[in-house]
């Protein structure tokens, strides 16, 4: 049953993925396709559903780093098991009520890949059994978040809030990694099931505090919470299959996801009960507050999530049984009427042509099945009986009232939870009164009317549940409660009646007290103020924005400090403080090390000796003259290449050789924007300066490359030799490193590289020179015939296929692979220009990247599969007719991917060298420029 949860989790990446890549997919497709992610989902969250209901907790792990506790761990319990329902089941209807939504002007592709994105990360959070692997999915909910609020780009207001939800729920989910690594420090492990059952150890350490803080302010700032809550109305810059979905399933539901996933393991102190239940109890009164004054149908529901998220945080800070059942059942409340809310406001928007409720009213006439729908989730939302809101409500009113500690707490929580109800009532009979009874509508170009057919059918579902979950609490909702609060309480999950009538008593009277309260506010309001006249001044917002002016403002001051355009300075520091650094340790504590005597050298390493040091010396004589001076620095780096071949290192040599000539061939492209000779030096002093900077740093390489060298024999190199070849197929040991014992090395490293081309792009792709500047053919006349550079490109084709076939096991591999392809087409760059050699290869170089990237995750995630870690490899022997035994490593696809991304990225940065201008592609009929047509490099139109 276990082996489910892998392919749970991957359900909504693969769709995404798919999607992405599919360039003709019409809207209807891709809501199918984006819709069978959710579907399939719940059908294998569905065969896992027996058993957690039972009480199991299912795992499936994969090792890691298991010596740092890391290892990749899903965990289904309740709790996550009611979260992922949440997340594939609103979901689903998310997909269905986009389709209708989203007009034939947006990018269906884009934003259902970013949907599904979403989707996966929250999966993944919930599912994660492993902090760190949380810390991972709870950054990428950051970032879908921030592509899908921002996914009407053209729009300022959200590429603000996108901008403003980011900053804030980024740095608190820095503060909540702190926490988390203190988290296991104190426990030792970041396994869940260690940190859930070590409460008391974390709660009697020194560090708890601080632990404690650290990871408030990530959920604080993810679910909104005072001061926090600015960023959420903002973030209604959205389409509004977003909006429902980031406040009722996703995003802001995963701040109190993980406080109560935590909450066996931190709640129980004074401190967390005084911070979490009193930051709780201000939300609550602050979000309904100005709920109230908000004119936006998804403004005033905006700030009525953070009342609502106020309040869940409230009953966990609470921190009795009775309260953690009452938390977690509001949270399946809220997120099916605040669902159902935000998709009927959206109905209206989309047949109105306006949210402002100054200019609506009246539409129970013109729309009266939406009306209802939207009055039921409304009346829900108010805690109305025989819905499900009444049942929480009554929930937070019993438990306020048996608040622990002193007097005055037990009445401030009360009287918060009675004012709560009554704004909670204004807010909602606003939002009925304003929007469906009165006169109107006002200043509208349409005549409203009810949407498709099926655009409401997501909203009737939901209002079904809500009134189902009122009416029948015991038969609906009852074995989902259960499962969810036992997975947090545990031996402490207290014994209780989830009925509609529990007798005439105090939080009853309060709920009484609370609609007729909410309603006189709500009338005394219209009567004694100018509702339409309020104005929502948001001070948070501006608070923000000073904070980022000063921030960039101190940024920029520092750049021009630091960085005021001289090439020579900003060497001169960058090599200074390399050189503090590294001296540093040995100024603290002098100890040198001791050097065996040197082997002799024969007469060539003395040659080749030689000969690097005079071309060292030329460059630094001729750095005047740029096209000699690159020529000299060439002749150095070969001589570097002979001396790996000298040394018998053959991997070394060939790597190399191939920067080497890329690297010739970017200085000759970036010659063609620069003068043809370097100005004079004109203060004597700067020579010596840099002289005495140059000795000292050299010189310090050259004692830490030769204390390198002469280590003992009995080092990490032993063991790797033995291992290479039993554990990882491979004989070449260098190939072996980088692609299995420090893959994940390389793969952060290809991943740099890769967004080091795209930067590049980025930088120059709209770059123009002056007409009579662009280059008109090739930078450099170079004697070498056109059609022999074209005849190389086949030749080098296959000694590049061949040098990455047999990497794993001769010197090779994908890296060195790629830079072989990539050198004759420079060289025709060269020779030829940029768009003569465009017209005739047309290459997608950021594409390349891309699949790359997507090869090599995929080939490593694949290991883990048979339960191996990460990139570990494995061996399959064939036998093909004619061929023979075939041996194949799995560590080939990922050097597959390394070899794309070399490739792409190489070709990438020097293809934009080449231009300086936008992308462009010559015409195959008439051979004329066609600035209509899409990149060959990257796919783009300009």
């Amino acid at each position: 049953m276990t082996s489910v949860l892998p392919l749970l989790l991957a359900l909504p990446f693969l769709m995404a993925a798919l999607i992405a890549l599919h360039g003709r997919l019409s809207r209807t497709a891709a809501a199918w396709l984006a819709g069978a992610a959710p579907l399939l989902g719940l059908v294998l969250l569905g065969a896992m559903t027996p058993a957690v209901l039972d009480g199991a907790v299912l795992r499936q792990s994969w090792p890691w780093l298991p010596q740092i506790g890391l290892e990749a761990t899903l965990r289904l319990d309740g709790l996550a098991w009611m979260f992922a329902g949440l997340v594939l089941g609103i979901g689903a209807l998310v997909v269905l009520y986009a389709r209708y939504y989203l007009s034939a002007q947006d990018s269906s592709r884009r934003f259902y890949s970013s949907l599904l994105l979403f989707m996966g990360a929250m999966l993944g959070m919930v599912l994660s059994g492993n902090l760190l692997l949380l810390m991972v999915f709870w950054e990428l909910t950051s970032i879908s978040s921030f592509l899908l609020i921002g996914f009407w780009s053209h729009r300022r207001d959200a590429r603000e809030g996108a901008r403003m939800a980011f900053v804030i729920t980024g740095g608190g989910g820095l503060a909540l990694l702190a926490g988390v690594l203190l988290i296991g420090r104190i426990v030792g492990s970041f396994d869940l099931d260690v940190v859930l059952a070590s409460g008391d150890l974390i709660r009697g350490s020194a560090l708890y505090p601080w632990a404690l803080l650290l990871v408030l302010a990530g959920i604080f700032t993810k679910s909104a919470q005072f001061p926090f809550h600015f960023w959420l109305p903002h973030a209604m810059a959205a389409p509004t299959p977003v909006s429902a979905y980031l406040h009722s399933a996703t995003m802001v539901k995963a701040g109190v996801f993980l406080l109560a996933r935590l909450h066996p393991a931190l709640a129980g102190s004074e401190l967390f009960f005084y911070l979490v239940s009193g930051i709780g109890a201000l939300t609550l009164l602050v979000g309904a507050w100005n709920a109230i004054f908000q004119h936006d149908l998804k403004g005033l529901l905006a700030y009525s999530t953070i009342s609502h998220l106020g309040l869940i945080t409230l009953l966990f800070g609470l921190s009795t049984p009775m309260a953690v059942v009452a938390g977690v059942f509001h949270i399946l409340n809220h997120a099916t009427f605040k669902a159902s809310l935000f998709m009927a406001a959206g109905i209206i928007d989309h047949e109105t042509g306006t949210r402002d409720m100054r200019r609506l009213g009246g539409l129970r006439r013109l729309m009266p099945i939406t009306s209802t729908l939207a009055i039921i989730a409304s009346l829900a939302m108010a805690g109305i009986p025989l819905l499900n809101g009444f049942l929480s409500k009554e929930m937070l009113f019993a438990e306020a009232l048996a608040t622990g500690g002193p007097q005055w707490m037990r009445t401030a929580m009360s009287s918060a939870a009675l004012l709560a109800g009554i704004l909670g009532v204004a807010y909602s009979l606003r939002f009925v009164h304003d929007t469906f009874f009165g006169r109107g509508p006002v200043d509208i170009e349409v005549v409203p009317h009810e949407p498709p057919r099926w655009m409401k059918v997501p909203v009737e579902v939901l209002v079904l549940i809500c009134l189902a979950v009122g009416i029948a609490p015991a038969l609906t909702v009852a074995p989902v409660l259960h499962a969810a609060a036992q997975s947090i309480l545990g031996a402490a999950m207290p014994a209780y009646s989830l009925s509609i009538w529990h007798g005439f008593n105090l939080p009853l009277a309060m709920s009484a007290i609370g609609v007729a309260g909410g309603i006189a506010l709500y009338f005394g309001l219209r009567r004694h103020t100018d509702l339409y006249a309020a104005r929502n001044r948001a001070v948070g917002k501006q608070m923000f924005q000073r904070g980022m002016d000063a921030l960039f403002g101190l940024a920029q001051r520092i750049t021009h400090a630091l960085a005021d355009g001289s090439l020579q300075r900003m060497l001169l520091a960058l090599v200074l403080v390399a050189v503090i650094v590294a001296a540093a340790p040995y100024a603290a504590a002098p100890a040198w090390p001791a050097w065996p005597a040197a082997q002799p050298m024969p007469l060539l390493g003395w040659v080749l000796w030689l000969v690097m040091l005079a071309c060292a010396l030329g460059g630094l004589f001729l750095y005047r003259q740029r096209l000699l001076a690159v020529i000299v620095v060439g002749g150095s780096g070969l001589m570097v290449a002979l001396a790996f071949v000298f040394l018998s290192a053959p991997d070394l040599a060939l790597t190399q050789l191939m920067v080497e000539m890329v690297t010739l061939v970017l200085m000759l492209l970036g010659m063609n924007y620069l003068p043809a000779q370097s100005p004079p030096e004109r203060a004597p002093w700067r020579k010596r300066r840099d002289a005495l900077i140059a000795v000292v740093a050299g010189g310090g390489l050259a004692a830490l490359a030769y204390a390198m060298m002469t280590l003992p024999p009995n080092t990490v190199a032993g063991e790797i030799l033995q291992r290479a070849l039993p554990e990882a197929y491979g004989r070449n040991v260098v190939n072996v490193i980088l692609v299995d014992f420090r893959g994940f090395d390389t793969f952060g490293e290809i991943t740099v590289f890769g967004i080091a081309a795209l930067v590049v792009h980025a930088l120059l792709r709209r770059s123009r020179m002056a007409p009579e500047q662009i280059m008109p053919g090739p930078p450099v006349k170079l004697p070498v015939p056109a059609d022999l550079a074209q005849i190389m490109f086949p030749l080098t084709l296959t000694v590049s296929i061949f040098l990455f076939l047999r990497g794993h096991n001769a010197p090779g591999g994908g890296f060195i692979a790629g830079l072989v392809l990539a050198v004759p087409l420079l060289i025709q760059y060269v020779i030829q220009g940029t768009a003569s050699v465009e017209s005739r290869f047309g290459f997608d170089y950021v594409r390349c990247i891309g699949v790359g990237l997507l090869i090599a995750v995929l080939s490593g995630m694949a290991s883990m599969l048979f339960g191996v870690p990460f990139l570990a490899s494995g061996h399959l022997d064939l036998y093909l007719p004619l061929i023979g035994e075939l041996p194949l490593a799995s560590a080939m696809g990922f050097d597959t991917g390394v070899y794309l991304v070399v490739f792409g990225g190489v070709m990438l940065i020097l293809s934009m060298m080449g231009t300086v201008k936008p992308s462009r592609t010559r015409s195959a009929r008439h051979g004329e420029i066609d600035i209509h047509r899409r990149s060959a490099r990257t796919g783009e139109m300009h």
